[in-house]
């Protein structure tokens, strides 16, 4: 695959492009949709820009989680870290990766401050923002399938990597995990796209969105070839969050749909 870029004399990681790729598109496809469906466009480009910073640290802080075992060492050998650089190389072992959901939940949270602090509508806004999820995972995704991190089980019909950044992906044939998700992810942005621009109640989009994709990553997550995740009571912490995610918003569904016809009668 190609794991980095040279630009200008410069080396940029695969992921790095395509996640500054997805993040234009999205800017540019939400500002868009929020002009075409009368919502005010810079308060939607101001959310994801808050939103992103959102990405970064809960991406960060959830990967951390996952290394806990790492952060409990780390502590009962703190007598034996030298300097600062050397605590912060320690740290950075701990926290440096990014874990999908994390990035999501930090990005839904600060969008949602965002909305709450400036008296915006949260159905009409939070309803067209929730696209912008998909849409930007699968430019992520497609990164990952060029770097070779977030790498599928061993495969005899699979890729084989060669140059991957991540070591433990490359010399044997793997199967794509990544670009079966990036395209879940674009079929599903377009679904949510469909329901959005034809559907009085706008917010079938959240729902939709909160309960296909944790079944999508739930199952997924069996071909996942990578272990750094950590694993919970036989199952991974994506698989954990996914079947949290699926039941609160099919629960939350069931309980506003209810509550909406019973306001109707």
């Amino acid at each position: 695959m190609i794991p980095v870029f040279e630009i200008f004399g410069k080396e940029f990681s695969a992921y790095m492009i395509t996640a500054l790729i997805g993040y234009l598109v999205v800017i540019y496809t939400m500002f868009k949709l929020a002009i075409k469906n009368k919502l005010d466009e810079y308060h939607i480009l101001y959310m994801l820009l808050f939103a992103a910073i959102g990405i970064l640290l809960g991406g960060h802080i959830l990967y951390g989680i996952t290394n806990f075992d790492l952060i409990i060492n780390m502590f009962k050998n703190i007598g034996e870290i030298s300097s600062f650089k050397e605590f912060m190389d320690n740290l950075t072992v701990i926290f440096g990766g990014s874990v999908f959901y994390g990035g999501m939940l930090g990005a839904v949270v600060i969008s949602y401050i965002y909305l709450k602090r400036n008296n915006l509508n949260m159905g009409r806004y939070f309803s067209l923002a929730i696209m912008a999820i998909p849409l930007f995972h699968f430019f992520g995704r497609v990164g990952c399938f060029l770097s070779g991190c977030c790498y599928g089980v061993e495969w005899q019909h699979g890729i084989t990597y060669h140059h991957a950044l991540v070591d433990s992906a490359n010399g044997v044939p793997r199967f794509p995990v990544q670009l079966v998700e990036a395209v879940f992810n674009l079929v599903l942005f377009f679904v949510l796209l469909h329901i959005y621009n034809k559907s009085k109640h706008k917010a079938k989009t959240v729902y939709l969105y909160f309960i296909a994709y944790p079944v999508c990553r739930f199952i997924l997550e069996f071909l996942r070839g990578d272990e750094y995740r950590g694993f919970l009571f036989g199952l991974s912490t994506s698989q954990i969050i996914s079947i949290i995610l699926f039941f609160a918003s099919f629960g939350l569904m069931i309980y506003r749909y209810k509550t909406f016809y019973k306001k109707s009668e």
